[in-house]
């Protein structure tokens, strides 16, 4: 075995191709895993370009394990490229192996399917990404590795074997792929949980404004309000904890004003349905000790607020 000391076997025996038996890191913890027995997933095999991501649908088992490795200094690439190694000498064909820059940077990130932070962090500067196919079993495997400056982070899904994958085909331009899964998605997480993280709202540091995004999550909640015109909801903004709390709280107010602002004039929700409240770093998801958590805690999230009839 190589690397002896330094690396662990993960065994998934359930999987049709017991040969592969992934060497992890010996310090890899693991964080989160999401099976399914029968499932569908879109396993990327390009990069993000012209609006879309090309992916293949395969159907079957599907399971998903994230790891983190608490060994500071690593590149992405250390922690990738022995696991590359194992998936091709188990016989897969590597047809998508980039890094965060030919990728296709933040479009590919918010487009993969990733494990929720921060179990699974993934650093936009530093991450790197491989999609293997099997040429007899019809089982795909995807390998994301990244890393922030205590840790590294390392993501395993294995999807189908024995069923034959769907053709190749580039998902059409929208602002993020399966959006249609997403919104259907967030609507019922909202519904069931009474609040949610809007995920794909980004703001450049120590800013407030949304500089013409466009946003499938703001999309589903419109079209969740527009079903349900009695719903009220408040949109919050939480910050980590760099800087004062005052100066937390100014900015995530802010923020959450420029959403509620945009839900109102592109979407349009009613300003009478809609709050705007700023939370600083006094609701944090995770610790604000590290790079990964302070990323967790800086998010907007739509709060139920209650709903006129009931």
């Amino acid at each position: 075995m190589g690397m002896r000391g330094l690396w662990i076997v993960l065994c998934l025996a359930a999987w049709p191709l017991h040969a592969l038996q992934l060497e992890l890191p010996r310090a890899a913890t693991a964080t989160a895993s999401r099976d399914s027995t029968l499932d569908q997933i879109d396993i990327p095999v390009g990069r993000f370009a012209d609006g879309s991501l090309a992916t293949r649908q395969f159907e079957g088992a599907v399971t998903r394990r994230a790891y983190r490795i608490n060994t500071p200094g690593l590149t992405p690439l250390q922690l990738l490229a022995p696991l590359r190694t194992q998936v091709e000498a188990a016989g897969f064909d590597l047809v998508l192996d980039c890094n965060q820059n030919s990728c296709g940077g933040y479009d590919f990130r918010f487009a993969i399917d990733v494990l929720p932070a921060p179990n699974m962090y993934v650093n936009i500067r530093a991450f790197h990404f491989v999609t293997g196919l099997h040429p007899t079993s019809g089982e795909a495997i995807t390998l994301l590795a990244s890393a922030a400056g205590s840790a590294g982070y390392l993501q395993v899904v294995r999807a189908g074997g024995g069923v034959t994958p769907a053709p190749v085909l580039p998902a059409p331009p929208v602002s993020r792929p399966r959006a249609q899964e997403a919104a259907d998605s967030l609507s019922a997480r909202l519904l069931a949980q009474g609040s949610v993280v809007l995920h794909d709202i980004e703001f450049a540091v120590g800013t407030t404004s949304l500089d013409g995004q466009t946003s499938s999550d703001l999309s589903a909640l419109a079209d969740l309000m527009a079903a349900r015109p009695g719903l009220r909801v408040a949109v919050v903004g939480h910050t980590d904890t760099v800087g004062g709390l005052e100066a937390n709280i100014t900015v995530s107010r802010a923020r959450a004003q420029s959403v509620r602002n945009k839900l109102i004039s592109d979407y349009g929700v009613s300003a009478e349905r809609v709050e705007a409240e700023g939370m600083g770093y006094l609701a944090p998801r995770a610790s604000n000790l590290t790079a990964e958590g302070r990323e967790a805690n800086r998010r907007v999230e739509v709060v139920v607020v209650g709903e006129d009839g009931e």
